[in-house]
């Protein structure tokens, strides 16, 4: 089949992988795990396991739901795990594909028939899968647990669902392209264990590298969809955009970006229960899948995690300073510097357009000078949404809303209101560029990351704005 999916309910070969970089070069796409941000949960449709059923089937349950199988494989609205979900890459438009036990899903699969899927990207017959499907993910998945999640996925109720043709582009559609893919770019490899390295780090690489599959959206990929690094390689989780989303999944290697290795355990446990730690807030893709995934996590794989990324970037804080600027510049480089905060950024009262748009529209949340107003308002002047190498995120988020996760117990609201028809393109590139450059990390004006967007012509201009209108929520 031409970028069509067979009966096995997963993608195969035919149909090019989605690629590029939430999440920064080339092109990238969704990967699994990042639905409609305010829909309900197909997780909570699923019945719940009984105290009668064995161990087996309670741990594929918990490891189906830490995965976000359902994120990719449940549509809008369609029964859980029968697949039909829409996933919009660079190279055309493929579907989630029917997990449960009927003849359009995976009945007449074997517990090998799934290992060599999520281990080698193989699909029952032998054809190449479409790494939409993130088996050089999965692949360092043991093969204990592939077994166990096949196991819970067996006992899950029949849906008849028919796989949906991909519609790709020619010539992403032409078949035996996805062979030549995998002998290029993927070698299936178990997770490997650092020796020198705690139990706990190990265990949280493997949640992150392997079943919770972060580097489908934060690692860099190739022009191609291939991943540039995998496993501890120091590329892999260094971010990466997602142009088919407009969303930019930022590095975890960075504490200008999106690494949390100047946060303390305690928050990096808390942000994963809820999304919401003192130190920042998940939005966009990642609110929902702390939703709907990482929520679930046990306290003891939730630290795990937390120990784990934490070790992927430095124990610093980045350099801020008082606006306006009133010494010399910082003599050491950005990164040597260890929580080494003069006073606060804060947004000048200059009486600029973007200033007056500020004011008029985000103080009242924001505070005068972005200077947050409790848990629920964050402060935006210095905000790590523009440290990144680019404003993608806030741009966004101040188009459409910003929503955090929805876990019980959250706060309320849960997020902010869009001005997608409040404020023109203009005027939203001009006020993230004001935010931005006002709270800046460095006395040039600007931070470092911002400077490498500049340099590579990634500034937040009106038509990039735009073209972020259109996209949709999800």
């Amino acid at each position: 089949a031409q970028g069509a999916r067979g009966p096995n309910g997963l993608m195969q070969a035919g149909s090019m992988p989605h690629g590029g970089a939430q999440a920064g070069s080339g092109d990238t796409a969704l990967r699994c795990g990042t639905a409609s941000i305010r829909a309900e949960s197909a997780e909570t449709q699923v019945p719940t396991l009984t105290p009668s059923q064995n161990a087996e089937l309670a741990r594929g349950a918990y490891l189906a739901r830490i995965g976000n199988c359902a994120g990719c494989h449940t549509a809008p609205g369609g029964a859980p795990y029968a697949g039909g979900k829409a996933i919009a890459t660079p190279f055309g438009t493929v579907y989630g594909g029917n997990l449960t036990p009927h003849a359009t899903g995976l009945a007449g699969w074997s517990a090998e028939d799934f290992w060599r899927a999520m281990h080698q990207g193989r699909s029952r017959d032998g054809r190449a899968l479409n790494p939409a499907f993130p088996y050089t993910d999965f692949t360092h998945l043991r093969r204990e647990d592939s077994d166990a999640i096949f196991a819970w996925l067996q006992r899950l109720p029949a849906v008849d669902a028919p796989a949906r043709k991909a519609e790709l582009r020619f010539p992403w559609n032409l078949p035996g392209l996805l062979r030549v893919w995998q002998w290029l770019f993927f070698k299936p490899k178990a997770f490997e264990p650092v020796p020198t390295q705690t139990e706990d780090w190990n265990r949280g690489a493997y949640l992150v590298q392997g079943l919770g599959h972060c580097g489908a959206c934060h690692t860099p990929r190739n022009a191609l969809g291939a991943p540039l690094a995998q496993g501890h390689a120091p590329q892999a989780l260094s971010g990466a955009e997602l142009p088919a989303q407009g969303w930019h999944a930022p590095s975890l290697r960075s504490a200008e970006s999106g690494g949390v290795g100047h946060w303390p355990l305690s928050s990096i446990d808390q942000w994963l229960s809820t999304g919401n730690a003192p130190e920042g807030q998940a939005n966009g893709p990642m609110a929902r899948i702390v939703s709907d995934s990482l929520h679930a996590l046990v306290s003891e794989d939730r630290r795990a995690m937390a120990v784990y990324l934490k070790s992927l970037s430095p124990p610093i804080l980045p350099y801020v300073t008082q606006w306006p600027a009133s010494t010399a510049p910082p003599t050491q480089p950005l990164q040597s510097q260890r929580s080494q905060t003069v006073g606060h950024p804060a947004f000048p009262q200059d009486g600029s357009p973007p200033q007056l748009l500020y004011r008029e529209h985000c103080a009242q949340c924001h505070g005068d000078a972005g200077e947050g107003r409790g848990p629920l308002w964050p402060a935006l002047a210095g905000h790590r949404v523009f440290t990144q190498p680019t404003l993608t995120n806030a741009a966004r988020i101040v188009l459409h809303g910003g929503f955090g996760a929805d876990v019980p117990g959250g706060p309320v609201p849960a997020g902010m209101p869009p001005f997608a028809g409040v404020l023109s393109d203009a005027q939203v590139a001009g006020l993230l560029r004001w935010m931005r450059d006002s709270g800046r990390a460095d006395r040039s004006g600007v931070s470092a990351g911002v400077r490498g967007a500049q340099e590579t012509g990634r500034e937040t201009q009106a038509a990039q704005v735009n073209a972020l209108r259109s996209l949709p929520v999800d």
